[in-house]
């Protein structure tokens, strides 16, 4: 059995390999390389499709059901207002910097090392399966989507996303919509056209100022937010177009149809959802894994922001080290004694329901 200083320092050199390489969305496959090269230094057999790669317990029984460890190796592209390299990894003042050492690869590397130490017990009660999956932070269809069909019989799922090891226990859906409205073209000096922009306001004033009614006790209200717009080509020109796109993130109280619907309700704009499938989730707080946690002195909360957790047709739960605020940053940075206490929390998480 791995005791928690090896793992810790195993964690930390694997951090610090990913970090080293450049692992954008769907730009994974060097990323997942060096995941499957971890294993394999350990003989652990490995499983990869596209740029996701999974590990099972040494005595996996199929009987039994199992346990999702899962994070993801995508990370976005580094914010301009670097000062450093954000591929270089530098310990300073109990700091780990570089881009995805925050989101996610903390939680990443935590979990492989939770895996480690459950991976040669016997008599577990459930299996133990660790992914390292891809496309997560642009939601993409060969990420985690196309490895759930491989993972049957799955009790449950921890997340590994920075919360600073408190428990998400709820998460808002995602709705993006693609808006356009359609004018008239038209000489600008002219009392001619229909400008669009106009048209286009009145819906982003609807946008900015509509509440629903219905407030989650852990998500709070829907929040709809319009974040880019574009129309016209010349000053002399009234525009015949104007789009927009709306990020709207959903409580548990609406589903993505019912919100669409009340949209197009309230608006002239032509109106595209570009995807229905990423739905607000939660966990029963009487789940296991959840008071577990509320044993050891967890928080649970709820969530704004987006993860796999999003697409798990069963129960999971969102925690790891880091936290959320650093995610997407210049400079971007870990606390190596988050990942320590990670580590810890998530052993003592699973040793609690194995």
């Amino acid at each position: 059995m791995h005791q928690l200083n090896e793992l810790y320092g195993q964690a930390i050199n694997l951090l610090k390999k990913l970090i080293a390489i450049p692992s954008f969305s769907r730009e994974e496959h060097n990323a997942a390389d060096a995941v499957v090269a971890f294993f394999q230094a350990y003989s652990i057999p490995v499983t990869r499709k596209h740029n996701n790669v999974w590990v099972h317990n040494k005595y996996y029984d199929s009987a039994k059901a199992s346990i999702l460890l899962c994070s993801h190796i995508d990370t976005v592209k580094p914010d301009k207002d670097y000062t450093r390299d954000p591929f270089l990894p530098q310990e300073e003042e109990g700091k780990l910097f570089g881009l995805g050492a925050n989101d996610a690869g903390a939680g990443m590397v935590s979990l492989i090392a939770a895996f480690l130490y459950f991976y040669e017990q016997q008599d577990l009660k459930y299996n133990i399966i660790l992914a390292a999956v891809a496309e997560e932070e642009i939601s993409g269809m060969h990420g985690l989507e196309a490895v759930l069909p491989d993972f049957t019989h799955i009790a449950f799922a921890l997340v590994g996303e920075p919360t600073q090891m408190q428990m998400a226990v709820a998460e808002k859906g995602l709705l993006v919509l693609d808006c356009v409205a359609h004018g008239k073209s038209a000489h600008a000096a002219r009392e001619e056209g229909d400008n669009t922009i106009y048209k286009a306001m009145k819906d982003i004033a609807w946008f900015s100022s509509f509440t629903f009614p219905k407030v989650s006790e852990l998500l709070g209200p829907v929040k709809m937010s319009v974040t880019i717009i574009n129309s016209g080509t010349r000053h002399n020109v009234v525009p015949a177009e104007c789009s927009f796109t709306v990020d709207i993130r959903l409580n548990e109280h609406y589903t993505h149809e019912e919100v669409l619907e009340i949209v197009k309700q309230h608006t002239q704009s032509r109106i595209t959802a570009r995807s229905m499938r990423l739905k607000s989730s939660s966990i029963d707080s009487k789940h296991p894994v959840v008071q577990a946690g509320e044993a050891i002195g967890l928080t649970a909360f709820g969530s704004s922001t987006m993860s796999d957790k999003a697409i798990m047709p069963f129960p999971a739960l969102k925690i790891g080290p880091g936290d959320s605020a650093r995610s997407h940053t210049a400079d971007e940075f870990v606390f190596t004694n988050e990942i320590k206490e990670g580590i810890s929390i998530y052993i003592q998480l699973l040793k609690a329901v194995l």
